[in-house]
């Protein structure tokens, strides 16, 4: 006999079905073109939002170190930008509807929304346009990335992160920069397989031009391949467990990211690796314990090896090692030397502008004519190259240096607040490792590493706020997230105290006394 109901449930489901399968089919009819690629992500989006308002959580996670983009938005926004704004909205929307409180660190929170407000009022006196959109003025993209930085802490740290998933939450939010490994296949990645660049961003540096005066060719991708591994075995097992667990496949693979990081060429992220790994000693307290002169042997035996191995060194590994006095390749160390020459003079040229900027900064806004003279068909820059203030990365507002990307964007007020939330978050994540659930005391000790670090490195070495947003906030919101907000000294336990003590020692005719029969 047939089942009516199955054959009704059927019916109704092909009908959705395969005018929806039309309508897909008619809207890639034209697959390069952009309106095609909108109506049909945001048709994706509507059929897979159940399985967003479930894992929302975990996907930004997951999104926050992933090399990928959306193509088919305007811009090519990261992933993680998306994410963002969608996971923070389905939050809010459930918190609206009686769907559980939401965390909250008001010393952090303060900090944030005054830092949004200088922003914001710096964009409306400057300036704010879109290229992607038609303006003529450019900088945009920039106040988007910075501005969406701060709201993907919030979307991050809405949510409590269940304790027994931690780990698997730690390992989303590191390992995902394996991905970076893919950018480096650029120049083998031709014909038909270089449409996965759609998705995944290519590296600039192996694309770049070859030629004799061309320094050695450099993998951007290294840099998030190394930190993935770097960072998940610090989160996971700490400098303890991977070199006195007994395992040896930890500290091999472990010893493997900072000797990959070298085919990057990046200076800096050779002194951040450098910096983690001294404040995680220290704070692992293993300057107190055999391990000290066994670290203290490797490292003059792998400072020898240099010594006598530096100039057989591939090119990229003599330029990451550059600021160190070995015998490299001239030819090198003068492009690595040169780098930071335009560098030194750019700061020392623009130093002298912050005071005018200190009350009102000059934002990311970039006019149509200094476009021109940055990248136009004359490039005038090229005839008054001579003056440093008017070099390219100047007059964009990529200073490579972290106290002037604030300062000169957005005066004193933007560095208050930005200081503000430094302290706030250093004072966050403190806490959470030294009160925390001792569970996740070695995630919380790398967490305080992890952005100590990253405070150096951007104070002294390199730093962009609108890039570096994403990297303090991704840290804070992480701890924030796996602790519950702030952590606070457990109250010790009330002793009982006795009448007689209460009174001092005196006994008190009040305290009644019994006399044997």
């Amino acid at each position: 006999m047939n089942n009516a109901p199955a054959i009704l449930r059927t019916l109704v489901i092909y009908a959705v079905i395969v005018p929806l399968a039309l309508f897909i089919g008619y809207l890639l009819a034209n697959p390069m073109d952009t309106s095609s690629f909108v109506q049909a992500g945001v048709l994706g989006l509507v059929l897979v939002f159940p399985l967003l308002l479930r894992w929302h959580q975990p996907l930004l996670i997951l999104s926050w170190n992933l090399n990928v983009s959306i193509f088919f938005l305007p811009g090519r926004p990261d992933a993680w930008l998306l994410m963002a704004a969608v996971s923070l909205g389905i939050s809010l929307v459930q918190r609206a509807l009686g769907g559980g409180k939401l965390i909250s660190v008001p010393q952090v929170t303060w900090s944030l929304i005054f830092l949004i407000g200088v922003v914001l009022f710096t964009a409306k006196m400057t300036g704010w346009g879109l290229r992607v959109y038609g303006s003529e003025v450019y900088g945009g993209k920039r106040y988007i990335y910075l501005l969406g930085g701060i709201m993907a802490y919030f979307a991050l740290s809405a949510r409590r992160i269940p304790p027994e998933r931690a780990t698997l939450y730690v390992g989303l939010f590191c390992l995902a920069g394996l991905t970076g490994f893919i950018t480096d296949l650029t120049p083998i990645m031709t014909g038909p397989l270089e449409y996965i660049y759609l998705v995944f961003r290519p590296s600039p540096t192996a694309l770049a031009p070859v030629g004799i005066d061309a320094g050695p060719m450099r993998f951007s991708g290294a840099w998030y391949v190394s930190f993935a591994i770097f960072s998940f075995m610090l989160a996971k097992y700490g400098l303890r467990g991977i070199f006195l667990s007994g395992k040896s496949w930890r500290w091999v693979v472990f010893s493997f990211a900072p000797v990959y990081l070298l085919l990057g060429g990046y200076r800096g992220y050779v002194m951040l690796f450098a910096i983690m790994l001294a404040l995680q000693f220290y704070l692992e307290g293993m300057h107190r314990t055999k391990l000290l002169p066994i670290f203290a042997f490797i490292g003059i035996s792998m400072a020898v090896l240099l010594i006598s191995l530096a100039p057989h060194l591939p090119g990229q590994y003599q330029r990451a090692l550059a600021f160190l006095p070995l015998d490299i390749n001239p030819q090198v160390r003068q492009e690595a030397e040169g780098t930071l020459d335009w560098r030194v003079d750019m700061w020392k040229a623009l130093l002298p502008q912050v005071p005018q900027y200190l009350m009102l900064g000059k934002g990311y806004a970039l006019s149509a004519n200094d476009f021109q003279l940055l990248a136009g068909y004359d490039a005038a820059i090229r005839s008054v190259g001579n003056f440093a203030e008017n070099q390219i990365m100047a007059l964009s507002g990529t200073y490579h240096n972290g106290p002037l990307s604030v300062l000169l964007t957005f005066g004193i007020w933007g560095a208050m607040a930005f200081i503000w939330f430094l302290a706030a978050g250093i004072w966050v994540i403190y806490r959470n490792y030294r009160y925390g659930d001792p569970a996740l005391q070695r995630v919380n000790l790398f967490l305080l590493v992890a952005f100590t670090s990253r405070i150096i490195y951007f104070l002294l070495i390199f730093g962009a706020l609108d890039i570096d947003m994403l990297n303090f906030g991704g840290w804070l919101g992480l701890s924030v997230a796996l602790n519950n907000g702030v952590c606070r000294p457990a109250p010790e336990p009330a002793r009982e105290t006795s009448k007689f003590q209460a009174f001092g020692g005196v006994r008190s005719h009040l305290q009644p006394t019994f006399r044997r029969p």
